[in-house]
């Protein structure tokens, strides 16, 4: 059976080829994007594997159906970039990896709060050129502080552990939290929260419901001053509103791992091009943004985590098993009346 795995680096290429599933399989890996001018090297191939800036929209998926597709595999939890109703309709099968090491992504926001408070990016590359000076370096003691958390699935929770044991106060608002986050906070609705967090952090899927939620609006309820960090999804924040924003100085500092605009640009080498992302371009001129390119997932533990999933889902799929993971069941399995296992 063919696999085309979708915006493959050599890492994947690295954890996929070291499962022991991968050899029952023919993996063709592309370096580049699942889009309408790409989707025809899917031809072949019963499954496709895609990361978080490929694109499955309706003309796409009905592409890949027509080509003998039938099992979409997400290596990633959000699905915002897979038209899901598109899916149903041509019965193809849909599954992500809705957990993977959540504890990474949370650590990782933890770093860039405190680097971008403390200021080590700035104090290393000083003193690399022999200046030891202070000026300018002066940060916040973090105990004591009111985080706000907006979205308190796994994520968000490992979030409000870490953050609790350096004594920090938390606040979060999520209309589909369980208790859990009781244990370390309150529940305010939003504007509390954005009126109330000397820092904010978002932890929230991108759905038609939370695109752009940080906007003009909700920046201007902001506390003056505070920090806003995003790890989660780009679309959350409307850049543009963001920019103005940290002109007129309301906002403290702005933590960036991800970026609406970045399926053009993140996860690729474009040290030697001009990057004609103007809103981009100027965020990076911010001596108090600081932007990395979606990385908060990328530890061994959540690679190896990423990579067994994806093949437990297919593997489900083959067998036309029920798939803990699938987001569309596809015609396949719901057509299978006893589910047998589907003819390689």
């Amino acid at each position: 059976m063919k696999l085309a795995v979708f915006s493959a680096k050599a890492y994947d290429k690295l954890y996929f080829n070291d499962i022991q599933y991968a050899s029952q399989y023919e993996i063709l890996y592309h370096d580049f994007a699942l889009s309408s001018e790409t989707v025809s090297l899917a031809q072949g191939c019963l499954a496709i594997c895609v990361f978080v800036n490929d694109i499955l929209d309706t003309p796409v998926l009905e592409s890949l159906a027509s080509y003998g597709v039938r099992a979409i595999l997400l290596r990633c939890a959000g699905f915002n970039n897979v038209d899901l109703p598109a899916a149903q309709r041509l019965g193809l099968f849909v599954a992500n990896v809705p957990s993977y090491s959540p504890e990474a992504v949370a650590e990782f926001a933890v770093a860039l709060i405190q680097t971008l408070n403390r200021k080590t990016h700035r104090a290393y590359n000083r003193v690399r050129e022999g200046n030891f000076s202070l000026d300018g370096l002066l940060g916040h003691t973090l105990h004591g502080k009111t985080v706000g958390v907006l979205g308190v699935g796994r994520i968000g929770l490992a979030l409000a552990r870490i953050l609790n044991g350096f004594g920090c106060k938390l606040l979060a608002h999520d209309p589909w939290a369980g208790e859990e986050f009781k244990k370390y906070g309150d529940f305010v609705d939003i504007d509390a929260l954005l009126e109330q967090s000397d820092i904010l952090s978002l932890h929230c899927p991108l759905t038609e419901g939370t695109h752009h939620i940080i906007n003009e609006t909700s920046l201007a309820r902001m506390k003056e001053g505070a920090m806003l960090v995003n790890t989660s999804r780009g679309g959350l924040i409307d850049s543009k509103a963001l920019i103005v924003a940290l002109k007129s100085k309301h906002l403290g500092g702005v933590a960036l791992d991800v970026y609406e605009g970045e399926h053009s640009l993140f996860y690729s080498d474009h040290s030697a091009d001009i990057i004609d992302d103007d809103t981009l371009m100027r965020l990076l001129t911010f001596p108090n943004v600081l932007v990395c390119g979606h990385q908060a997932f990328f530890t061994q533990e959540a690679l190896t985590e990423i990579t067994e999933a994806t093949f437990r889902n297919l593997e489900d799929f083959i067998a036309r098993r029920p798939c803990k993971n699938s987001l569309v069941v596809g015609g396949e399995v719901e057509a299978g009346g006893g589910y047998q296992p589907i003819r390689l």
